[in-house]
């Protein structure tokens, strides 16, 4: 006996469903430059309205809101805080909230990435690391999990492979990345079943800028990926919409976008 399963008709995106109601707002923290500003592209891209939060890059955050209005009017808007300082997390979700729009979704994206050997850490890089790669999250998550779970909405999680498997010298960002690993999965459960919340963990994507990994450096971490090569900016935010718009069955999950390199190091 064979059993078939009727097949659904398709769930419409929301680029299919904006010209019948509102639009989906989705915060995107660190949304400037980088993988933030791609992730916001490809939110934007996909229907959603997208709020671009920035701590230094006024200039790029701006220019990309008002890129995205030139497309569709009154789809971005910018938002300022530094979620590494207490108190920040409440002050960005009330310039979100107090628009009136509600929200619908939210990706912790913002994030310091700096070395920190045995010896040397102290309490500007403890401060730094752990409040823009976990204290941030968590609280900007609690600012807007009622709004949240008024819209049905969801959180996604830029974690790191390192968070499981710590990278030499980076203490403090390790234990952070890991506090958000597991903050990810606390949210889901203490937020379900209204909000799902998963995240994606990067492997090699985007080089630091101030020249962290020497040439030498970068090319053992790419012969350790199975694929052989970096990957791109596009490939985290395709998994970040997958996840926040086109995943209503998935929580409580971080997602490897890594070229293989977690189960090769």
């Amino acid at each position: 006996m064979s059993f078939s399963t009727p097949t659904a008709a398709p769930t419409p995106t929301p680029a299919a469903t904006t010209a019948g109601r509102h639009a989906p707002l989705i915060l995107v923290t660190g949304a400037a430059r980088r993988v933030g500003a791609e992730i916001a592209r490809s939110l934007h891209a996909a229907g959603a309205r997208v709020a671009l939060h920035y701590r230094h890059s006024a200039g790029e955050a701006e220019a990309l809101a008002a890129a995205f209005n030139t497309l569709r009017p009154d789809t971005a808007f910018t938002v300022k805080g530094d979620l590494a300082r207490f108190g920040a997390a409440e002050e960005i979700a009330a310039q979100v909230l107090d628009r009136g729009d509600g929200l619908d979704g939210l990706v912790n994206n913002a994030s310091s990435f700096f070395p920190t050997p045995l010896g040397s850490i102290d309490r500007a890089a403890w401060d730094e690391l752990m409040g823009s790669n976990l204290m941030g999250p968590l609280f900007l998550s609690q600012a807007l999990a009622p709004a949240l779970r008024a819209a049905g909405g969801a959180i996604v999680n830029i974690v790191d492979i390192h968070a499981e498997r710590p990278l030499t010298g980076y203490t403090v960002y390790n234990v952070a990345k890991g506090g958000l690993a597991t903050l990810t999965r606390a949210l889901a459960i203490d937020l379900a079943p209204e909000v799902r919340v998963n995240g994606v963990a990067p492997g090699p994507i985007d080089w630091p800028e101030d020249g962290q990994f020497p040439p030498e450096e970068r090319q053992r971490i790419i012969a350790h990926t199975l694929l052989k090569r970096v990957g791109s900016p596009a490939d985290i935010a395709r998994t970040v919409r997958f996840l926040m718009l086109d995943a209503p069955y998935i929580t409580g999950q971080i997602i490897a976008v890594d070229g293989g390199r977690s189960v090769h190091l």
